[in-house]
């Protein structure tokens, strides 16, 4: 038995697995919804979570791998035995009900003692066969996707690898609605159902066709306002840290080209009279540089976490687990 709240009666779970089949047994969460409840099918109660979780049918289906009809008509079988609407349009959309949200953490709480007790520990990569959605920006791309594509098809040869990319505030939804695996870029700290690592500190650094600077060694500030500049962002309207840092300094910079991919940017300074400020890692090197003049900013512009975040509901996922680690692996590198 289970000790509840004085006015509810106790809680009494019993797994009867004869013929392959869980089932709860249940007693009543309250007297009001859950006195006229002898049995519980399994299914019906991950149904649940995920309604809860997602609140839309037709994702709650994606995350299952259900037909949307199979779990409307588990949710209607979850209606009559809780005696609870459970989800209710608003606005156009799925809301829980009080009922709902008040079983969603111990609901969510008992399915992941019972998939760690019945799910078969680790993840083999090698045979394991799983679909992985990452969102990045192309400068998270030209990082990742190489080493990541390479490593998959070496270790992981069964698994597929899904990329897509969007502005910060998408990507995150993105996770948090259920429809990615993992989001790679720069995010706040955000919401508690929201985990991140950190997986390096990045900063800026700018660069300019070397011939239109005739040999110089340094950029000063009047010199870099003075001239044109390619901003990367996904629109017009986005305030870059660049434009951060130089309105503390209550100086501004003609953007004169606004492109929406990082790696792209740089070929775009040859030849011109443009700066592009980006970030480091995005920047050739040495021998690479093929006449481009790379300085130093003249700004103070602070660096930023580049960071992976996911859902907590993911926490656990030995697959999931596996991808945030060689993702991690791969670009501390």
């Amino acid at each position: 038995m289970i000790e509840t709240p004085e006015g509810e009666m106790p809680v009494r779970v019993v797994i009867d697995h004869s013929n392959c089949e869980w089932k709860f047994v249940i007693g009543t969460f309250n007297i009001r919804s859950m006195n006229n409840l002898a049995a519980i099918d399994l299914n019906l109660l991950v149904v649940l979570d995920a309604l809860l979780a997602e609140q839309h049918v037709s994702r709650a289906a994606l995350r299952l791998n259900k037909s949307q009809p199979a779990v409307s008509h588990a949710l209607g079988r979850l209606r009559l035995l809780l005696d609870d609407p459970l989800l209710v349009r608003r606005g156009g959309k799925l809301e829980a009900t009080p009922f709902a949200r008040s079983l969603a953490p111990e609901l969510a709480a008992v399915l992941t003692q019972l998939q760690a007790l019945l799910t078969l520990p680790g993840f083999d990569p090698a045979t394991a066969q799983r679909t992985f959605r990452i969102a990045m920006s192309d400068y998270g791309a030209a990082l990742l996707l190489p080493r990541l594509t390479k490593l998959l098809r070496t270790e992981a040869p069964l698994c597929d690898l899904v990329v897509s990319q969007a502005g910060r505030e998408m990507m995150q939804s993105q996770v948090i609605e259920g429809d990615i695996d993992l989001a790679l870029g720069v995010f706040p700290d955000g919401r508690a159902d929201v985990q991140a690592q950190v997986l390096f500190s990045e900063d800026f650094i700018s660069v300019a066709d070397r011939a239109s600077f005739a040999g110089a060694t340094t950029c000063s500030l009047a010199d870099y306002l003075a001239r044109p500049h390619i901003l990367v962002a996904l629109n017009a309207e986005s305030t870059s840290e660049i434009e951060t840092a130089l309105g503390r300094l209550g100086a501004f910079r003609r953007n004169a080209v606004i492109v929406p991919h990082w790696h792209m940017a740089v070929d775009l300074v040859r030849g011109t009279d443009l700066i592009l400020t980006v970030a480091r890692r995005i920047v050739p090197v040495g021998d690479q540089t093929g006449g481009l003049f790379v300085f130093e900013p003249p700004v103070d512009i602070p660096s930023f976490a580049f960071r992976q975040i996911w859902h907590q509901r993911r926490d656990n996922d030995p697959a999931h687990i596996w991808l945030r680690q060689t993702v991690a692996r791969l670009l501390s590198d």
